[in-house]
């Protein structure tokens, strides 16, 4: 059988010709110089012959060195991809996806059964990271994002829908409305006039984050209705602590329709009067190129896309 070289010394010569200096490939490699050094010569020793031109601290192929590494790389690199491939058929059944908590909890968890059922072998891991970030430095395979694409340039970037905000309220809310007139009204629940005249009886709810500040004030601008004033304690810094307060009846709130899509259709909260759509956020599938390679990337971007038709 004939002598192997050691796969450790092909890595290290190719590192070396590559980056022109032992120091450098060493570093490339996280080992030390020394391992470099004696792997270099270890491979020399067994080849016959010096493979490098030494000059100061730099070091370059020479003849037999360049006619050795134009075989060996390209073999190197095989290598590497195989195992890559490996590897990612092994992770390729696990994704972590980012979104934020208010998606999280009223529309991605109503949504779990159908995954599930659509997608069985697949485990995903969700993340609520807020604002723009590194997607691989945090160890997100996938973003759903609601807001602008100009935040992710780096990455493939695809919409899903458009944004809407309506304007809710707890059905009992509506059946506290004494007046003939208001109950009248909201028998049109989609009509302007019936928003106007719940705002005439209940309070405002209002979110103050920076991603939902704006939402009043576009649904109002849109639908040619004065800016209520924000009142003591109807103020909060999320949408999931907004959309509770308005499920217990404390008031009216303009919010996004994904975050409460399935309580409307359960019954839990009411939409009164007409939607307008989100000039500053949209929902986004977000990713980095090489992640289309996965077929369960590929997968859930199909299923995501036919959850927001």
């Amino acid at each position: 059988m004939r002598k192997l070289v050691p796969l450790k010394s092909i890595y290290a010569f190719v590192a070396v010709a590559e980056m022109g200096s032992m120091t450098e490939a060493a570093d490339v490699l996280c080992v030390s110089h020394s391992a470099i050094s004696q792997a270099i010569k270890a491979l020399e020793k067994q080849i016959g012959q010096p493979l490098f031109n030494r000059t100061g601290r730099r070091v370059e192929l020479n003849q037999a060195g360049r006619k050795y590494y134009r075989k060996v790389a390209p073999a190197l690199e095989q290598i590497v991809e195989a195992t890559e491939e490996l590897v990612d058929i092994h992770h390729d059944k696990h994704l972590t996806i980012n979104m934020v908590h208010s998606l999280a909890l009223h529309w991605w968890i109503p949504r779990v059964p159908d995954f599930q059922q659509a997608m069985p072998e697949l485990d995903v891991r969700i993340s609520n990271i807020l604002g723009s970030f590194e997607l691989e430095r945090e160890g997100v395979d996938i973003a759903l994002i609601h807001g602008k694409p100009n935040e992710w340039e780096d990455y493939y970037c695809e919409k899903l829908g458009d944004d809407e905000l309506i304007m809710v309220c707890s059905p009992q809310l509506i059946e506290l409305a004494t007046s003939p007139p208001l109950k009248k009204a909201l028998k049109s629940p989609h009509l302007i006039d019936s928003a106007k005249r719940l705002l005439s009886h209940f309070p405002p709810i209002f979110v103050t984050n920076d991603r939902r500040k704006h939402d009043w004030q576009v649904w109002c601008e849109a639908n040619g209705i004065e800016l209520p004033l924000q009142q003591n304690n109807l103020t909060f810094s999320a949408s999931i602590q907004a959309v509770q307060a308005t499920i217990r009846r404390l008031g009216v709130l303009i919010t996004h329709r994904q975050f409460v899509r399935d309580d409307i259709t359960h019954g839990v909260l009411a939409e009164i009067g007409p939607s307008v759509l989100n000039p500053y956020q949209d929902y986004y599938f977000v990713c980095p190129p090489d992640k289309l390679r996965r077929e369960t990337a590929l997968m859930l971007r199909a299923w995501l896309r036919e959850q927001f038709k």
